[in-house]
């Protein structure tokens, strides 16, 4: 309902450039229209698949691509791919039905804890707690989620922090989009220096031929740097923002991400955890722990973290013995607030479906190999991570990529004479890199859509700190070469 002042503003007015930008789902719907586009202007063209023991699945065999009968996409397959998007399971990702389910139970549970009050008022004593001191939340934070990226490739799971850590970002005085940074840039600086992450690093390098621990000193080097570049770079910004709201990327959405994240906040600063209170934040804070041990040492994916999630709410409801129908109406209510983000992962997947079924996905990779072979060393590790970056943005899944682009171009590095480590390297240093922003990624439209941080806002924020890791990635790759 709107407010007795929103009432008076003039029906009409002037849009502002800000306003005028596209959402993310014009954005991703015109992505899947400018893709069936390209099936009718690219070859349609295929490599033979073989069975590959090492990846456990089917991989594209170098040398056998070939030109094969046209499939163009009309009308009727760009509206029926974000349909499709939801349980295609394509090109080595997950179906996104999958972790559409997983972000609604997420609101869910997080609904019925908020109804609780046991978060806002943790949030309170947490501020207390470390007055004077707030700025060191964000490199330990940080240091959390990128040891999450480089161990077991976290994202899709960092989903559920973002309703969680923003509104305590907000309270401190900084904004929703250090929130999101602190996450995504966080898990995402894990994964460009990823070390044991069996979704990047181990299947990248089976699809190469190589045992995965070969440059593994490059990696945490890299790991190490990216991190500190990308703690002080978000730092700075938030510590800006404190002095001077005005300079907030998201300055003028401030009122209405306050009134959406600390909605149910009552203003009391003095306020008391209960003991009742006590018992759901070690429940809450114990559900996100049992997550990340079932993701790393249990093989758990989004059917099993959603049932942990719809498991922890119950208890919470019990715990807090709010009745059935309370409990019914915030577990809805809370699914409803992350509805968009749900909707928003199948559309963006809809941009690969349309790629497989026209068959230009293969296409495209075979592009990309013709332009790199037969380069020099070091020109030719820079290529493979430009090519690599390039790739993801049509294909952000970090298995996929490695499954359909290692097998073809991590041969192609013997001829250049750079070790295969080094083409895995350049493969997850490049794909972490462009994950940070691709639009076709759900990790980061999803993240987004959560904390309310338009795109293109994102992009004015990351694209500096993508260039630093961009530098310095292709340096060390260089190095290596010559070394």
């Amino acid at each position: 309902m709107k407010d007795p002042a929103s009432l008076q503003e003039p029906v009409s007015h002037t849009p502002s450039v800000q306003d005028r930008f596209p959402t993310a789902y014009t954005i991703l719907f015109a992505l899947i229209i400018l893709m069936a586009a390209l099936t009718w202007i690219l070859p349609a063209g295929q490599y033979q698949r073989a069975a590959n023991e090492a990846l456990g699945k089917d991989a594209p065999v170098p040398g056998t691509y070939q030109v094969v009968e046209a499939s163009q996409q009309g009308v009727f397959d760009v509206l029926l791919a974000p349909i499709t998007g939801f349980y295609n399971q394509s090109t080595g990702m997950a179906n996104a039905i999958d972790v559409s389910l997983f972000v609604l139970v997420i609101g869910g549970f997080l609904g019925v804890v908020n109804a609780t009050g046991a978060i806002n008022t943790g949030i309170e004593r947490v501020m207390l707690s470390l007055k004077g001191r707030e700025k060191w939340m964000i490199p330990a934070l940080m240091l959390l989620f990128a040891a999450g990226g480089t161990t077991y490739g976290m994202a899709e799971e960092t989903l559920a922090f973002y309703v969680l850590l923003i509104p305590l970002m907000i309270r401190v005085g900084y904004d929703a989009l250090t929130g999101v940074a602190v996450i995504m840039v966080g898990a995402g600086v894990g994964v460009i220096g990823s070390t044991i992450n069996p979704f990047s690093t181990a299947i990248a390098s089976n699809a190469a031929g190589i045992p995965f621990t070969q440059g593994m000193g490059l990696r945490l080097l890299i790991l190490a740097l990216g991190w500190l570049i990308c703690v002080v770079y978000v730092m700075r910004y938030a510590e800006r923002v404190r002095k001077d709201p005005s300079t907030s990327l998201v300055a003028d959405l401030k009122a209405s991400n306050e009134a959406h994240f600390l909605r149910n906040h009552e203003g009391d600063r003095e306020a008391l955890l209960t003991g009742r209170q006590k018992l759901i934040l070690l429940m809450f804070g114990a559900t996100f722990v049992a997550m990340v041990w079932g993701v790393a040492s249990q093989g758990w994916w989004m059917a099993e973290m959603s049932a942990l999630f719809l498991a922890s709410a119950i208890a919470v409801g019990l715990l807090a013995w709010m009745g059935e129908k309370p409990f019914t109406t915030a577990f809805v209510d809370g699914a409803r607030d992350l509805l968009g983000v749900a909707l928003v992962i199948g559309l963006a997947r809809g941009i690969v479906v349309i790629m497989d079924q026209g068959k230009i996905t293969d296409t495209i990779l075979h592009t990309f190999e013709g332009w790199i072979t037969g380069m020099p060393d070091v020109a030719f590790v820079n290529a493979l991570f430009a090519t690599e970056g390039l790739l993801s943005l049509l294909v952000p899944s970090t298995s996929g990529l490695a499954v359909l682009s290692m097998p073809i171009l991590a041969p192609l590095s013997d001829f250049a004479g750079v070790p295969r480590h080094l083409a895995v390297t350049a493969f997850q240093t490049a794909i972490g890199i462009t994950n940070l922003v691709t639009p076709t990624y759900a990790v980061v439209v999803g993240a987004l859509a959560i904390g309310r941080v338009p795109y293109q806002r994102w992009v004015r924020f990351i694209w500096p700190l993508m260039l630093m890791l961009t530098v310095l990635s292709m340096a060390s790759l260089s190095a290596a070469v010559l070394l």
